[in-house]
């Protein structure tokens, strides 16, 4: 399949109540292995990418470097490939132009795209990041590739408990509708868990709602009656994988 193919294909998985489940890959060693799963799709995480180098989440780790894993992970795998763009590696609407270009260019079909502001817990104004989503979605048809932009947003994701998530459930609605008219295929709010609010969000959102399952969400059954269209995993994968290589190693190691 081309790209554009794969784009058209990594969208389509997207349904409310069937929703598209991502384990979360970090290289193309890791994306073979969720491959041969079964996955329909591939996605990168920030947090572990960059962790698997030796760098630290929040665009420690050099763009170009990234995107060179993320090109290697497209080119194992004959499947639609997502990446984590983070916030864009930019302030600058002409330098997110261009890393937007070369998202592109190393093959994946689709970002995730946050709102917060990278090294503190701010999220940008909706306004701001309205004009963000524009630019990728210019860039990418310019490029004329139905590219998936997973709008996330850490409304739930800040200093706040499941308790407080109710009094935001407003903010995330707004910015879900300003996000849909700005071009974003799709909505992902993590830390978001609490079943009756997910229910609420998926009604209302004109966007796929995305669930980050990270162990305190509901069961990938229950999401999906929820109406959720895509279950991604975040850190967790790795997580797992590391701490198994640990407890291998350490049985290894011992005399």
């Amino acid at each position: 399949m081309t790209q554009a193919d794969k784009a058209r294909a990594f969208a389509a998985l997207h349904q409310p109540g069937t929703p598209l489940i991502l384990y979360n890959a970090w290289d193309a060693g890791s994306a073979k292995a969720v491959a041969k799963a079964g996955a329909d799709a591939i996605a990168t995480g920030s947090w572990s990418l960059a962790e698997a180098q030796g760098y630290r989440d929040g665009e420690d780790i050099p763009l170009a470097f990234a995107l060179q894993i993320a090109g290697r992970i497209a080119t194992s795998v004959d499947l639609p490939v997502s990446f984590d763009f983070e916030a864009g590696y930019a302030d600058d609407p002409e330098i997110l132009s261009q890393n937007a270009g070369q998202v592109i260019e190393s093959g994946v079909v689709g970002v995730n795209f946050e709102d917060r502001i990278i090294g503190g817990d701010a999220l940008r104004s909706v306004e701001a990041q309205v004009a963000r989503i524009a630019t990728l979605r210019r860039v990418a048809d310019h490029a004329d590739l139905p590219f998936f932009i997973n709008a996330r947003s850490d409304v739930f994701f800040q200093d706040s408990t499941s308790g407080d998530h109710s009094a935001l459930m407003e903010e995330a609605l707004t910015r879900a509708r300003a996000y849909a008219a700005a071009g974003a295929s799709g909505l992902f709010l993590p830390g978001l868990v609490t079943p009756e609010l997910i229910g609420e969000i998926c009604t209302a959102s004109p966007l796929p709602v995305n669930i980050m399952q990270t162990g305190q969400a509901p069961d990938h059954a229950t999401l999906a009656k929820l109406g959720v269209a895509r279950i991604s995993h975040g850190p967790a994968p790795y997580l797992k994988a590391m701490a198994h290589v640990t407890e291998a190693a350490k049985k290894a190691l011992d005399l």
